[in-house]
């Protein structure tokens, strides 16, 4: 019922760009905060950035801040994640994650996510 799918992953160069985007259904959009977590082999799923609903409040971990950029666009039901200036270190699977009715700020956790994505691969070579 709930259906989550990511795109734009690939292979860059370190200091190359890409645009991940998550599409959704209608009514999973205008009711979630939407996050994007990373998880490398061998290691747990991180926090990446977030956006909520209705008041924005986007959220980045440390690693990634200065240098990638979510945004929504709910005429199209899709969340993204630009990502500038990426490293060998931001070789992961991204997934997309929404927290149904989440309102004000949204979590860095994986356990305050409702629903996920599978993943799309991003290989950065140095």
């Amino acid at each position: 019922q709930v259906q989550l799918v990511e795109s734009g992953g690939g292979l860059v160069q370190a200091g190359g760009s890409l645009r991940l985007s998550c599409t959704t259904s209608e009514r999973t959009f205008r009711r979630a905060a939407m996050g994007w977590f990373s998880q490398a082999p061998g290691k747990e799923r991180e926090f990446v950035a977030a956006i909520s609903w209705s008041l924005g409040y986007p959220r980045y971990a440390d690693s990634v801040k200065g240098r990638f950029t979510i945004s929504r666009d709910n005429a199209k039901n899709t969340t993204y994640l630009q990502m500038n200036s990426l490293r060998p270190e931001d070789t992961a699977v991204y997934y997309c994650a929404a927290a149904l009715g989440r309102l004000g700020v949204p979590g860095s956790r994986t356990d305050d996510y409702d629903y996920w994505g599978k993943g799309t691969q991003v290989t950065v070579s140095s």
